[in-house]
């Protein structure tokens, strides 16, 4: 079974993330060791590298469904954050850990952010088992970051939003690169943004039709 997800990581790097301009080496170098599929429930491990976002914890109560973000997408996005070995990473909605994991292999330091707390303990431990020794999980609302470890070079947002909160922009060092998905279904794009003498300016780039990450919701206006 290990051999077969070892050649499945061989298809993903070679069949999605090639084909969609993902040619960071340090990324394609940590997707292709860390086991994606440790991420996922054992029942849908066999999904681990399909082409789509997977779904790894069920909606329940008030609390909507989390998913894994599909590779193209996931790197496509990290690409654009143009990650160094000496950044310190905030994780927004690191689920159970993979996006985390990563990260890892190519920041300095990543502190991973999750508001479920089942899904941060799930995180801490496979961080672990996986000697992620670079990272740490911490729980909370996601739309709040996390401005005690402040400020980081990068920001990086694990779904789409509606819309990126000022007080996010605010924990990015001078220099700072946040990346998000913005929108809904097709009409989502990644946006990246910069922090330079202390102001921030943004830009779009490719489409993204992901799932969302909660807390991130405008308010529906009334209608007449």
């Amino acid at each position: 079974m290990n051999a077969d997800f070892s050649v499945q990581r061989d298809m993903m790097i070679e069949g999605q993330l090639r084909t969609q301009d993902v040619t960071f080496v340090p990324l394609i170098q940590a997707m292709r060791e860390i086991p994606r599929e440790a991420f996922v429930p054992v029942r849908r491990r066999s999904l681990a590298y399909m082409d789509e976002d997977l779904e790894i914890s069920p909606a329940s109560g008030t609390s909507p469904a989390r998913y894994l973000m599909e590779p193209a997408r996931f790197g496509k996005l990290v690409q654009l954050a143009d990650v160094k070995p000496s950044d310190l990473v905030l994780d927004i909605g690191c689920a159970t850990g993979y996006s985390t994991a990563v990260l890892s292999k190519i920041a300095s330091f990543v502190v991973a952010l999750e508001s479920d707390s089942a899904l941060a303990e799930t995180a801490s431990s496979l961080l672990t088992e996986l000697d992620c020794v670079n990272t740490t999980v911490v729980t909370g609302r996601l739309e709040e970051g996390y401005s005690n470890e402040s400020p980081y070079d990068v920001i990086f947002l694990g779904g789409a939003v509606d819309y990126v909160p000022d007080s996010l922009l605010a924990q990015l060092a001078e220099g700072g690169r946040l990346v998000a998905v913005i929108g809904r279904g097709n009409a989502a794009r990644a946006h990246l943004f910069i922090k330079e003498s202390g102001l921030v300016s943004s830009r779009a780039d490719f489409n993204a039709a992901i799932k969302p990450l909660p807390g991130f919701e405008l308010e529906k206006g009334f209608v007449f």
